[in-house]
């Protein structure tokens, strides 16, 4: 194992704490529920930038039509993603009030909300993350008839240790690109037991969850952690799709000299249009002061490109998961990992040549800073209204199948938010919407419309 010194104590694991909630209960699992109290203002600060999920719930209050929904869900652990679950947010009326558990269970990676299991901490190991899967899903007496995931991974894991529960579960709602990805490959075999919906590549998922967000929050996370200044630096960015646009425009605009690698042609000629210079990355590596993953693929950098970096360089991930930096190659005898401060490590070779490791190779915005409030209105919007969609649709409308979220919803969810910004849609007449070929209150654009 590698030569590893830490500034910070050690903790108790969350898993051999004993902890009740104000219920008595302890079916779930958090770093201090001490702090419920805190993290319920933190959700209430939330909820002022997340309208279209204040308006959707208004909307919901005499409809319900999540009644008898049982979701396991898998997404990451912010105060906004509190906002969605039932007793503090969209869910709270969206499920019967007669149900009192909200008939939820959130794993890695969610926030502590009184009303429903949660198992979750920030700095979970790779065990713990399955671990919690695993405790939201096999529990006597529970079984989920829908499935809310951020990775594929809960859809994974009950593929391959619980796969009768496909039984009664009526859908998956899936939000990343590494999940949908995974979900296609699962359909081309003939695996897929249920029908799922792509959120992912819906419009306003792809704009404003992976473009403006990460626009924004790769700044601040680089600040937060290294208190770098950007003008000048040499920066390569792995990857042109909406993540890896959103990096470089930020980086671009404070003066940083921007590198792309792409494996895409036409990606690559967006890069090249928007005034970035395309390379491979051995050809740069040893001149960047920052490398940042932007592909959701794995092994993107490898030990190779990492003994080749200059000293100082930092290196950060902005995809998916951790994969894509070999980090477990960095875990060898003759290198030496300091903590720094949370989240950043001095990864040292023998030399004295050091790199800057940040969240080791997890993702930046949501382990060293946050990611805006109003963007994740959008996703997590946009989540609620497939699991809608897919729990009410009759019979026989979706096969075992992957789906776009229809465009009438992905351009509803854009239309809850307009109101924030004093905004006015302009409406056809009806001789221009006969003109186009339209109905005057949309959808607008076809379902294969990618923006």
């Amino acid at each position: 194992a590698a030569s590893y010194t830490d500034s910070s104590d050690d903790e108790t694991s969350p898993r051999d704490k004993q902890q009740k909630n104000s219920k008595g209960s302890s079916d779930f699992c958090v770093k201090n529920i001490k702090q419920a109290e805190f993290g319920r203002r933190e959700i209430e600060i939330a909820e002022q930038e997340m309208p279209a999920l204040m308006a959707l719930r208004k909307r919901a209050q005499g409809e319900k039509p999540l009644a008898g929904a049982k979701i396991v869900g898998c997404t990451h652990i912010t105060a906004q993603t509190a906002v969605r679950p039932p007793q503090r947010g969209i869910f709270h009326s969206l499920f019967p009030k007669t149900d009192p558990k909200g008939e939820m269970r959130s794993s890695p990676i969610s926030l502590s909300v009184p009303g429903f299991p949660v198992f979750a901490w920030k700095g979970e190991s790779e065990d713990d993350f399955w671990w919690c899967i695993d405790r939201c899903v096999n529990v006597e007496g529970w079984q989920p008839n829908m499935i809310l995931d951020d990775g594929g991974d809960l859809t994974h894991w009950i593929y391959k240790k619980y796969p009768n529960m496909f039984k009664k579960i009526k859908g998956i709602v899936e939000e990343s690109v590494t999940g949908v990805h995974r979900l296609y490959q699962l359909s081309k075999a003939g695996k897929l037991c249920v029908p799922a919906m792509n959120v992912n590549d819906s419009v306003t998922k792809q704009k404003f969850d992976n473009l403006y967000c990460c626009r924004e929050s790769i700044l601040d996370g680089l600040k937060r952690t290294t208190d770098m200044m950007f003008g000048g630096k040499q920066v390569v960015v792995c990857g042109y799709g909406e993540v890896g646009k959103g990096c470089c425009a930020a980086l671009k605009a404070m003066g940083s000299i921007v590198y792309v690698t792409e494996i895409d042609p036409i990606c690559a000629l967006q890069a090249c249009m928007d005034g970035f210079r395309l390379v491979k990355l051995n050809e740069v590596i040893r001149q960047v002061d920052i490398v940042i993953t932007c592909t959701g693929n794995k092994n993107v950098v490898t030990r190779e490109h990492l003994d080749r970096m200059k000293n100082g360089c930092i290196v950060c991930n902005m995809g998916h998961s951790n994969t894509e930096i070999d980090v477990a190659s960095l875990r060898t005898p003759e290198l030496t990992w300091e903590r720094v401060r949370s989240q950043v490590d001095h990864v040292i070779w023998p030399d004295g040549k050091r790199i800057v490791l940040l969240a080791e190779g997890r993702l930046l915005n949501l382990s060293c800073s946050t990611v805006p409030t109003f963007v994740l209105s959008i996703t997590a919007t946009t989540q609620a209204l497939a699991l809608i969609e897919l729990y009410n649709a009759p019979e026989g409308r979706y096969k075992q199948d992957v789906y776009l979220l229809p465009k009438k919803m992905d351009e509803y969810v854009a239309s809850l938010h307009l109101p924030t910004f004093d905004a006015h849609l302009t409406e056809l007449t009806d001789e221009q919407a006969k003109y186009l070929g339209l109905n005057k209150n949309g959808p607008f654009k076809p379902n294969y419309y990618r923006c």
